[in-house]
């Protein structure tokens, strides 16, 4: 069975974009990388023949792995709700500290630490999944157990 991706519409637009410059530009030049490798001579000791291949290879499963998401994700919007999910905003506040996080709830392809973007797959994100305003959760960290309260959700 397929696994669902939840992407947001940004990321849908971005991954057609990727997917675009992959089909066209990008096999362009590799194709080109390619035919002057080949005119260089003897195929069998040719690096610059063999890192085409290699990027061909890696474009082509870049393109695959695209077009599969493409056609398993859904799309959320951002909005809000009562309890976590895809698209919604969380303040969360960490045991023993004063600040407070906000985090954006998005799938596992879009997941960012440094933009305060978290995975439904991450741990903190798993915990939060499906949680209401108030609630805590506990984390398994290497340093121990970590708690989290859920301030606020939007």
């Amino acid at each position: 069975m397929d696994e669902i991706n939840y992407i947001t519409e940004e990321k849908k637009l971005a991954l057609h974009e990727e997917i675009d410059y992959l089909k066209t530009t990008k096999r362009k030049e590799i194709l080109e990388s390619l035919e002057s490798a080949r005119a260089l001579g003897d195929l069998s000791e040719n690096a610059e023949y063999h890192q085409a291949r290699e990027d061909q290879g890696k474009t082509e499963d870049r393109i695959n792995q695209i077009s599969h998401m493409l056609k398993s994700a859904i799309v959320v919007k951002k909005h809000s709700s009562s309890k976590v999910e895809i698209g919604t905003t969380v303040k969360v506040k960490k045991e023993n500290l004063k600040e407070e996080i906000t985090y954006s709830m998005v799938g596992a392809e879009e997941a960012d630490m440094a933009h305060n973007k978290i995975s439904n797959k991450s741990p903190l994100g798993e915990a939060l999944f499906g949680k209401k305003k108030g609630d805590v959760v506990s984390i398994k960290t290497p340093k121990g157990l970590v708690k989290y309260t859920l301030i606020d959700i939007q």
